[in-house]
């Protein structure tokens, strides 16, 4: 079993970065995919970033804005927020599964963190 724990939202004003943090444990997560997702109130759960062995992938909304990496040393994947605008605001969520492939959709992961909320302000 892997356990995922994220941190760093908060509040920021538009513009503004933040960064999040995902602490995996329980088993190593090096040949892991784990990916970033995001849930908005009142909309379906979205795929933002994912980092395998295979490379990155990121949603159309953040490219240029944001960067998925990884400590395999601190078992921790991040997500660097940068230019954040009001339509970022919403629940992020850390992922995992087992591969090597770079997996984009909600229902191909298997572990889940309980989330973090990110607030932008206008």
């Amino acid at each position: 079993q892997v356990q995922l724990v994220e941190s760093g939202g908060g509040l920021v004003q538009a513009g503004g970065s933040l960064r999040l943090s995902c602490a995996a444990s329980g088993r190593s997560v090096s040949n892991y995919n784990m990916g970033w997702f995001r849930q908005a109130p009142g909309k379906e759960r979205e795929f933002v970033a994912a980092i395998s062995w295979a490379g990155t992938d990121y949603a159309d909304s953040v490219k240029g804005r944001f960067t998925i990496s990884r400590d395999n040393a601190k078992n921790t994947v991040y997500l660097q927020m940068n230019s954040l605008k009001p339509e970022d605001t919403a629940v992020y969520y850390c992922a995992a599964r087992q591969g090597l492939g770079v997996w984009v959709g909600v229902y191909e992961y298997d572990y889940w963190g309980q989330g973090t909320q990110v607030t932008v302000s206008s």
